[in-house]
């Protein structure tokens, strides 16, 4: 442990010490969610042999890697067309992400592979969630916890800079609310993590179902919240398809 600054005074670096302490007792999670779109030169180039060894190749670097911490594959194909599948990745080490994007550079297939979004994120305990019943569906902790849905809706999201400006009150006065609609659909289960510092958005959320119209539902709800009007930006969105590797990497290589 260092501090970046010598000769801290006594309140300063007993506060150092204790964020560090909190830090080695409950440590917080990177949480990475990069969208891949792959060239279609890929298919046209290669013969089919080929694209399924590449695609082997893939699914073999993406088994490897969950051996080491949490990759969950989404496929987008056909859903949105400027990307193809989703890898949604959680480690404590950010080299993680790092390592495992050379290394799927390296590959035959990485050689087609694209990234047009990508955002960074942490978990943070929710000032919000503590007094209300919704660990459940709200990760109020600070580790992500998979709820195992068939469908995945991600989206960046930003709070204009009126919210902040709102007491602490007046702001959990509003969640309240916003919490309340969202026990209404309890087939749903929101994942949010913090991107503060870390990248061009403050929030990612990402809601697991089995339900699409449920979530349709929901979202069209929270529009009529009070929070709603502190919403500065919450697009683009994601629908994904939760899917193996193997499928995905043959589904976007054109292999039988």
């Amino acid at each position: 442990m260092r501090a970046y600054r010598e000769n801290l005074a006594p309140d300063e670096e007993a506060k150092y010490l204790e964020m560090r302490a909190a830090d080695a007792e409950s440590p917080r999670q990177f949480v990475n969610f990069a969208f891949y779109k792959l060239d279609p030169l890929f298919r046209r180039e290669l013969t089919e042999a080929e694209r399924a060894e590449a695609a082997c190749e893939v699914s073999a670097l993406v088994t490897e890697a969950k051996s080491k911490f949490l990759v969950y594959p989404f496929s987008t194909l056909g859903i949105r067309p400027e990307c193809d599948f989703l890898l949604w990745r959680v480690s404590y080490r950010l080299e993680d992400f790092e390592e495992m994007t050379a290394a799927l550079m390296r590959t035959r297939m990485g050689q087609y592979l694209s990234t047009p979004y990508s955002y960074l994120a942490m978990t943070k305990t929710s000032i919000y969630v503590d007094e209300h019943d919704f660990e459940d569906r709200e990760t109020g902790r600070k580790q992500i916890v998979i709820g195992g849905g068939k469908y995945l809706f991600v989206y960046p999201f930003v709070k204009t800079r009126a919210w902040y400006r709102l007491s602490d009150e007046e702001r959990r006065r509003a969640m309240r609310e916003h919490i309340t609609v969202g026990h209404d659909y309890p087939s749903i289960k929101l994942n949010t993590t913090y991107s503060f510092g870390l990248d061009d958005q403050e929030f990612v959320v990402a809601f697991e179902s089995d339900y699409p119209q449920d979530f349709l539902d929901l979202v069209h709800k929270l529009r009529e919240s009070e929070a709603s009007a502190y919403t500065e930006r919450d697009v683009p969105v994601f629908t994904c398809l939760r899917q193996d590797i193997e499928t995905i990497t043959k589904h976007v290589g054109g292999v039988k």
